[in-house]
């Protein structure tokens, strides 16, 4: 007996992926386009400091906190009426931010975009896998996805220079109103309504409790990151992990979950997630200290830093278009694998190189970490897509973005602390005589600070600073990409032992054009 495969995607589902990528482009852009309207709008509105580090700060809070609670309520109500729902929410909820009177109006709109945030993420990644039933098409899709993603980080700054140098601070909020028009327009038309959903209620409670541990965790990692009291960092964190632990107890008991705990049993979903988290970390801290590196060591201008980050954007990009067509004939884990220990070959070229201040090796060895990285992220998140049931898409694309957001989160606070540590302690010791103390504190604070400082003596004073700074932070750098090499090395080696089992995109299709009765001689293990 012969089963159908899965239909192709055809023009209406390759249409329906441009109307998802879309907003994908406006979310990833939103995360660092605000930075640069922050002096502009400090000037309007007059923020205290804390109320402008909420104004950048809390869409992200959101959005961590929302995610996985929104990938399971659109398994439950359907992923577009929630996309939609979403949709309207987030252009409503810009036109405020645009035209916030007040700070705290303007922190009350970043809010509920972070929340409206959380229920397009999932439900775009998730619609994916109703539009695209094939395994290789879905890969292909979900590369994109990630691509647009991508793209989206990198041209935020560029569009929202552009926008700020003709129009007002506001205008930035506004670049996503259109898409999401567009959005509500066509999607009901394009965009499929799944037809196994999730029965029973939401677990409210549930739901309470994993926001209650996830906002609290964020925020004592991002004040960890942000070299404040540590007491107050470990404790908003503790009081994370404690709640969530209260969740993860509700989960396992409860016959209707929010969050299905046995998807971890499966090797393609936790040694996914944990490849994908290991990635993200070591990517996110090392590509931080690098753009630093760049401006204050090698004495680049911010424009001249953007450039140069141009080719690994581009090769990144490549490198994920082109990874769904070789996972067609290869392992998954084998691919993961070599990229991850490709990308940890960057790091430590990047380690090794550091003291030596040459441009040309810190490029070289970055493009090869993140044109590394890149790839990887989108096979994985297939791959934890890909293995749980159809009707818990939403939850299991929402554990993905959860994952890369505590990832980014992580790599940035503790690789970044490890890193500052180094550059203080390095400062402290080589800082020449004569400096005043304020200076010299100033200094210690962020390696920026630590040239402005340098920049404000005058002679060879200043001279003998910057030198100590440059040279501080090199050495930070060179302790904190090897932190990064051995997490990516441990990355490619759990994709590599654990992932076996994910045979080629190519061989799966084959396995289900196959009759039934020969679908054994497809083999399921490497």
């Amino acid at each position: 007996m012969q089963k159908t495969a899965p239909a192709r995607a055809g023009r209406r589902e390759w249409l329906g992926l441009g109307v998802l990528a879309l907003p994908t482009v406006v979310l990833s852009m939103d995360l660092t386009v605000l930075h640069l309207a922050a002096p502009s709008l400090s000037a309007d509105l007059g923020p205290t400091g804390p109320q402008l580090l909420w104004i950048l700060d809390v869409y992200g809070f959101m959005v961590a906190g929302f995610l996985l609670v929104m990938g399971n309520l659109g398994d439950r109500i359907g992923r577009r009426r929630l996309l939609l729902i979403g949709s309207a929410a987030f252009a409503a909820a810009s036109v405020l931010a645009a035209f916030a009177p007040t700070a705290e109006t303007l922190i009350a709109a970043r809010a509920l975009l972070g929340v409206a945030g959380a229920t397009l993420m999932p439900s775009t990644l998730a619609l994916l896998t109703d539009l695209f039933r094939d395994p290789a098409q879905r890969t292909f899709a979900i590369a994109v996805w990630m691509t647009c993603f991508t793209a989206g980080e990198a041209v935020g700054p560029l569009v929202g220079g552009v926008m700020l140098e003709f129009f007002w601070w506001g205008s930035i909020f506004l670049i996503g109103v259109p898409v999401m028009v567009l959005l509500l327009a066509v999607g009901p038309f394009l965009l499929p309504e799944q037809a196994d959903r999730l029965t029973g209620r939401l677990d409210v409670a549930g739901a309470a409790l994993l926001v209650a541990a996830v906002l609290p965790l964020v925020y004592g990692i991002k004040s960890f990151a942000s070299s404040g009291p540590l007491l107050q960092a470990a404790a908003w964190s503790a009081a994370g992990l404690a709640v969530g632990a209260l969740f993860v107890r509700r989960q396992l008991r409860i016959s209707d979950p929010l969050m299905d705990l046995r998807l971890f049993r499966l090797p393609a979903f936790s040694a996914g997630l944990g490849a994908q988290f290991l990635a993200v970390v070591a990517m996110a801290g090392t590509q931080l200290l690098v753009v630093q590196y760049l401006q204050a060591v090698l004495g680049l201008s911010p424009l001249q830093a953007g450039l140069c980050a141009v080719p690994s954007i581009v090769l990144g990009i490549a490198a994920t278009l082109g990874a769904p067509r070789l996972v067609r004939r290869v392992r998954p884990a084998v691919v993961v694998a070599a990229g991850l220990a490709a990308a940890s070959g960057g790091a430590a070229v990047v380690a090794a190189t550091a003291p030596q201040a040459d441009l040309v090796w810190t490029l070289a060895g970055f493009t090869v970490l993140y044109v590394g990285v890149t790839p990887t992220l989108a096979l994985t998140t297939d791959l934890i897509v890909g293995s749980a049931p159809a009707r818990r898409a939403g939850m299991a694309s929402s554990v993905a973005e959860s994952g890369g957001e505590f990832g980014l989160a992580g790599g940035m606070a503790f690789l970044g602390a490890a890193a500052m540590a180094v550059y203080q302690a390095g400062l402290a010791g080589s800082a020449p005589e004569g400096v005043a103390a304020g200076d010299l504190e100033a200094a210690g604070e962020t390696v920026g600070g630590g040239v402005e400082a340098a920049r404000g003596l005058s002679g060879e004073l200043g001279t003998a600073l910057l030198d100590a700074v440059r040279s501080s932070f090199a050495d930070g750098l060179q302790a904190d990409a090897p932190a990064g090499a051995v997490l990516l090395a441990l990355a490619a080696a759990l994709a590599l032992g654990f992932l076996r089992g994910a045979p080629p995109t190519g061989t799966a299709r084959a396995a289900q054009d196959a009759p039934e009765g020969e679908r054994k001689a497809v083999p399921a293990e490497g």
